[in-house]
């Protein structure tokens, strides 16, 4: 896989003498500067640790592409032995690359294989200070068949921008893959919808942990049913997946398009699943 494209500015000409908010360190990793007069720098690493690296400023992008998973989370896996992690993270930087042409620029938070916690994800965030982050994954245990594709986004309850944002990308990512007929499965309330926690709070740590940036979770298709797998694990159908992404995202920056495919959530009681913490996390070679 071609690595990611990234727009970069010179490191010594920072406003101010201020250290850059992003580096992409000599290993590709994307990691948030948290202190330090470098090069080198003073990093958060993708475990949540700090570490001094040496890399290349990026400049603020518009939108954080945050592929889930990473490293031994693997996700969700088909049954041709198609990970989750490898595929949101291809689809991401297809999504990348179609904003890139579209004129948006475009971060990854996770630009390798390699396990993120979700704090450090959130760092990548507060880093950026995108006008949007859409988190990207493919789903499991569906309730059963689907007329259509089972396409779910989700977005922040107490936001309007996340609504109208999910269901701009939920009715793309469905026109793009509705031309592929297959025996489709979903949930009986696939669309774009919010989740609670019993706290009341957005269930899931993408969408609450920055409030004010408007943010989308985005389960594509079900990597777990067998003719979707197939199709995903085309590289010509990751492109149209990813350029589906991109194209609800700049249809969200240039117009007042409501989005659609909105549902009411029937409740889920399910406990969240593994990942996302610190414990036994091994940070890649930055």
């Amino acid at each position: 896989m071609a690595p990611p494209t990234v727009t970069t500015v010179p490191p010594v000409t920072l406003a101010g003498g201020r250290p850059p908010r992003l580096l992409v360190s000599p290993h590709g990793v994307v990691v948030p500067v948290v202190g330090g007069t470098g090069p080198p720098w003073t990093v958060r690493t993708p475990c949540g640790a700090t570490a001094s690296t040496t890399g290349t400023p990026l400049a603020h992008a518009t939108i954080v592409l945050d592929p889930g998973h990473g490293g031994d989370e693997m996700g969700a896996i088909g049954p041709n032995g198609l990970t989750e992690k490898a595929l949101n993270l291809a689809v991401a930087t297809q999504a990348q690359a179609a904003l890139a042409a579209a004129g948006v620029s475009a971060v990854l938070s996770r630009a390798a294989d390699y396990r993120m916690t979700l704090d450090a994800r959130a760092a990548v965030v507060a880093a950026d200070q995108p006008q949007a982050t859409v988190s990207i994954h493919h789903n499991a245990n569906p309730d059963g068949p689907h007329d259509g594709p089972g396409t779910e986004t989700y977005y922040q309850l107490a936001s309007s921008t996340s609504k109208r944002l999910a269901g701009l990308v939920w009715e793309e990512v469905t026109r793009a893959l509705a031309p592929y007929h297959l025996a489709w499965e979903g949930n009986t309330d696939a669309g774009a919808k919010y989740r609670l926690a019993t706290s009341g709070s957005d269930y899931y740590a993408v969408l609450r942990a920055h409030p004010s940036t408007t943010s989308v979770l985005a389960e594509l298709a079900f990597v777990t049913d067998p003719p979707e797998a197939t199709v995903l694990a085309r590289p010509d159908v990751q492109k149209v997946e990813g350029q589906a992404v991109a194209r609800g995202i700049v249809r969200w920056l240039t117009t007042k398009d409501p989005g659609s495919g909105f549902v009411t959530p029937y409740p889920r009681t399910e406990p969240a699943g593994p990942g996302g913490g610190s414990a036994g996390c091994t940070d890649p070679p930055l």
